[in-house]
């Protein structure tokens, strides 16, 4: 049986990485795309990621490769280049491109003889897209396929409480957010630290403490806010606080999508409770693992600094 660990390494399958752009017909996607797709031949349950603040869908490339390698097909939108303070039209736009997966658009842009499996799909998203995905699965934005997971990637809901974006998702209730499907929420241990990219109040752990069970909480203790993203991302390198080499940051985030991924949709529970019991199979230090169990109050271990 693989170990805990292994789920942070490139998996078993080779990976490719296709752009689909938007164009005015029947089959184009609502969306430009960046598909992450195994190359064996296989039907393979489907991911879309939705891109932070002002980001591209390809900086993420690495991540989104990592998830792909063990056998998951990614789907991210570039959902806007410029954006205000509202996050409306970014929520019905990933809507929109759900809508256009449910009706068979995808399968010319994968490999030969590579099929999505679209009973359901999961729903992912880093910083601004994390808070779009929430308000994907709470049912601010209509769509046609069921939620299998929802992954949040140090999601940001504004800039402090009080001025959060709209719609807004965080209550500042616990137990509140009632997602009809897993939830697992990735932090980071300097995203709120100056400049604050994900300030506290509206970050990762006010996410977590909201959410109903079942769902999860890992934190990177010494990452940052971008950390997770390629090594070459133009000006977006610089902007929130970093930890250093991102390479180890990119395997945690990976392999926790993975494992979260791994037990609840594919239902194999191994990896992710693996890192339930030993964190320091992680390639990052981690500050936290919570794990909110159906019926149960938040339980878990607060990990030494």
């Amino acid at each position: 049986m693989a170990s805990a660990g292994d789920v942070f390494d490139h998996g078993r399958h080779g990976t490719s990485l296709a752009q689909v752009q938007e164009a005015k017909t029947s089959r184009s996607p609502p969306k430009p795309l960046l598909v992450a797709a195994p190359c064996d031949a296989g039907e393979y349950p489907v991911v879309v990621f939705l891109h932070g603040y002002l980001a591209n869908n390809y900086f993420y490339s690495q991540l989104l490769q990592h998830v792909a390698s063990h056998g998951f097909i990614v789907v991210a939108p570039q959902l806007y280049t410029f954006s205000g303070h509202d996050t409306t039209g970014e929520i019905h736009s990933a809507a929109a491109v759900i809508d256009w997966l449910a009706d068979g658009g995808l399968s010319s842009s994968l490999p030969p003889n590579v099929r999505p499996n679209l009973t359901a799909v999961s729903i992912s998203g880093h910083s601004r897209g994390g808070k779009v995905a929430f308000a994907l699965a709470l049912g601010h934005g209509r769509t046609s396929l069921p939620l299998a997971a929802l992954i949040a990637v140090d999601p940001v809901d504004g800039m402090a409480p009080g001025r959060q974006t709209p719609p807004p998702i965080l209550t500042y209730r616990e137990a509140s957010l009632r997602v009809p499907a897993p939830v697992m929420v990735i932090g980071t241990g300097l995203g709120a630290l100056r400049p604050p990219c994900a300030p506290l109040g509206v970050s990762h752990a006010e996410f977590y403490r909201e959410c109903a069970a079942p769902a999860c909480h890992l934190v990177a203790r010494d990452y940052g806010h971008t950390d997770m993203m390629d090594d070459v991302t133009g000006g977006a390198k610089g902007l929130c606080k970093s930890g250093g080499a991102r390479a180890p940051m990119r395997r945690f985030v990976g392999g926790a999508m993975v494992a979260f991924l791994e037990k609840w949709v594919e239902g194999r529970p191994e990896w992710l409770d693996g890192i339930r019991e030993r964190p320091e199979v992680a390639p990052v230090v981690l500050s936290a693992v919570e794990f909110r169990d159906a019926g149960t109050r938040i339980h878990g271990v607060m990990l030494p600094a």
